[in-house]
Order: C-alpha cells, then structure tokens, then sequence
C-alpha cells in the first residue's frame, strides 16, 4: 500500500514539473492589439545574474553592451521609451527548475536580479517576468498599452529563451518586431540562427 502511494505521489509530482516547465518556456497568445504608431527597446533579461563570464565570453559582452548602449542612445533621440525586462524566479516548482537548468538564476527577493553595471540607468521602464516569456504576468502588455506602443525592437539575452519567447509573444500579439543582432547574446548560436529563421518567416526583422 505504502508503496502505491509513493508511486502516486511520485507521479503526480513529476506531472507538476511536466506541467511547470511547458509553462516556463511557452509563448503566450494574448490579445491582438490596434494600429499604434509608437516603437519602444525592450532589453531582456541584463541582469547581474547573466552578464558573467559563466554565461558569455568577454567578446560577447563586449558586442552585446556596445550594441546596446548604441540603441538606447538612438532611442532616447528618436523620443522612443527604454523597457527592461527583469527575470525573477518565484514559486516552489519554477525555482525547483531554474536552480537545476539555469545556472545562477536570479530568484525574488535575490542580490543577482538588479540589472548589471553596464545597463543600469538606461531603462525608462523595469518589468518583472515570471517565465521566459516576458509578457505572461501582463504587466508589459498593459505598459505597452499606455505607451502606445505597436512595434518593438528586441535586445538582451539569450537568443534562444527569452529572447525567442518574447518576440514570439509579440508576434502572437500582432506586434512589429525586430530583432538587434548585435546586442543579443545566444548561449547556441546555431540555434539562435534558427530561431531567426523561425520568427523571419512569421514577419520579424532581423537587423
């Protein structure tokens, strides 16, 4: 008896884990939004947790924050709002999975979730995420709302996560997307370049 029941509980909790990361790592479908004529830089995920030589080599970090320091200084002449998507993993079952996938994962309340030094003070608006997909919580959907904002133009890390997530969410939205290849960092560059791939074909730019 004992032992069915450790069976079941065992089931049941490797169901929850199932469950848990299909919803850590799936782009939501949201609403499609109106016409808007605003453009907004949203960078994903420049957190202290990830601008490490344990995630990116220097080169790469080098690339990444020159790219990046170049579109916001672009944006703020063009009058077009910074938006930083800042990961926070929270709950028993996403922590359980960030803590043995995602090496250094930043968690709520955590010293590593501030935005690294070289981005710090270029956002105009910081977004908490929950998943890779920085639009699950609706936060960035009703910011985006208010801003007027209908197309975006996506920087940060990493190509085949957040990244990818994101501009899928956006896509699925009905959003413009682009995507700045220099200021993304990809953890697999060929599987980023398939994620390009992917996202061209449903509309996205990729500059």
């Amino acid at each position: 008896m004992i032992w069915t029941t450790l069976g079941i509980l065992a089931g049941l909790t490797g169901l929850w884990l199932w469950v848990t990361t299909r919803y850590i790592v799936r782009a939501t479908q949201g609403t499609p939004i109106p016409p808007r004529p605003g453009t907004a830089l949203l960078l994903i995920e420049t957190q202290d947790a990830f601008w490490t030589d344990r995630h990116y080599d220097t080169p790469t970090r080098t690339r990444v924050e020159a790219a990046i320091s170049r579109e916001v200084e672009l944006a703020r002449h063009r009058d077009q709002p910074v938006i930083a998507l800042r990961q926070e993993w929270r709950g028993i079952a996403p922590r359980l999975i960030a803590r043995f996938t995602r090496p250094g994962a930043p968690f709520r309340h955590g010293r590593n979730v501030a935005l690294a030094p070289p981005f710090q003070g270029m956002a105009d608006h910081v977004v908490v995420k929950r998943v890779e997909d920085g639009f699950e919580t609706g936060e960035l959907d009703t910011l985006l709302e208010v801003l007027r904002v209908g197309r975006l133009r996506i920087a940060g890390r990493d190509g085949t996560e957040a990244v990818a997530r994101t501009a899928q969410a956006a896509l699925n939205r009905g959003y413009e997307v682009e995507l700045i290849r220099d200021a993304i960092a990809a953890s697999d560059e060929q599987a980023f370049r398939a994620v390009q791939e992917a996202l061209s074909g449903q509309g996205a730019r990729i500059i």
